[in-house]
């Protein structure tokens, strides 16, 4: 099984043009993924998709892929004109639930930043159900993305002790429900491998399954890859940085085989990460 994040910044690389094709050949030259998780998706928001539906147009360029795109944002203007911008989830994996879970937002009111979301896909694999979280946090605000990165470790406790399995395949909503412990969680955290709020993640002992890092299961001594900032030296200034990462839950680390970085690409200011999973 295998699973791709990557922040596309709305498919606009470092050389200025935004290009969604680009991003797409990327993806699958990086990865015959199972599962592409991308982040920073806009609809109608001109300064940043020209004023087109970016979800469509990937679901478009992935056929044979479940497309599910939700935003964090969605705003309506006096025109009724509706923009959004969120994480897109693509699965070749039969898709069994959706959840887009909104996570906090702390002293919204004061500095600069944006609602953040978890957009949670529950697929089958080969050894099981399991849970794709596609997640974006904040940028700008420490106090805000460790609001969030609690509520992530909430959602991954509830989910890994309180399972439920639908009694039959139903068309009433108390009885079609999934939830499973087993879980990816991937995406553009916005902290550095070494920043302690890593080790919120990594190093959490709460009850049920909890989350470790999946690089050093796939790339066991090797030093940790760069994941932006390698091209785009302009936002980064300060040079390549980790910010982007694949976290499953202590069931499956030991399926985890491969972890890589595609750092050849500049299709974006990100780099794609993918995992590998055995069957």
């Amino acid at each position: 099984m295998r699973l791709l994040t990557w922040n596309i910044q709305c498919g606009k690389g470092c050389d200025g043009v935004t290009d969604l094709a680009r991003i797409v050949r990327v993806a699958r030259e990086t990865c015959d993924a199972d599962v592409f998780c991308f982040q920073e998706v806009s609809s109608n928001f001109t300064r940043h998709d020209g004023g087109s539906d970016q979800s469509a147009e990937l679901a478009a360029l992935l056929p044979g892929y479940m497309p599910i795109f939700r935003p964090a944002i969605e705003t309506v203007d006096e025109a009724g004109e509706v923009r959004r911008f969120g994480n897109m989830t693509l699965s070749r994996l039969p898709v069994v639930q959706v959840n887009n879970h909104i996570l906090p937002w702390p002293g919204a009111g004061t500095g600069r930043s944006m609602r953040r979301h978890a957009l949670e896909v529950t697929v089958h694999a080969a050894f099981g159900a399991m849970r794709i979280v596609n997640t974006h946090l904040e940028y700008h605000s420490v106090e805000q993305r460790e609001a969030q990165i609690a509520r992530l470790l909430d959602l991954q406790q509830d989910a890994s002790t309180s399972p439920k399995a639908p009694t039959r395949r139903s068309d009433e909503p108390y009885e079609s429900q999934t939830v499973v412990g087993s879980s990816l969680m991937c995406g553009d955290f916005n902290f550095d491998v070494t920043d302690p709020q890593h080790a919120l993640i990594d190093r959490s002992n709460r009850p049920g399954l909890n989350y470790r890092d999946a690089w050093p299961a796939g790339q066991p001594g090797r030093e940790r890859a760069p994941t932006c900032g390698l091209y785009d030296h302009a936002q980064w200034k300060d040079g390549p940085d980790c910010r982007d990462f694949i976290f499953a839950t202590a069931d499956l680390m030991s399926r985890v085989q491969r972890v890589e970085v595609n750092g050849r690409t500049d299709a974006s200011d990100h780099q794609p990460v993918f995992a590998e999973l055995a069957d």
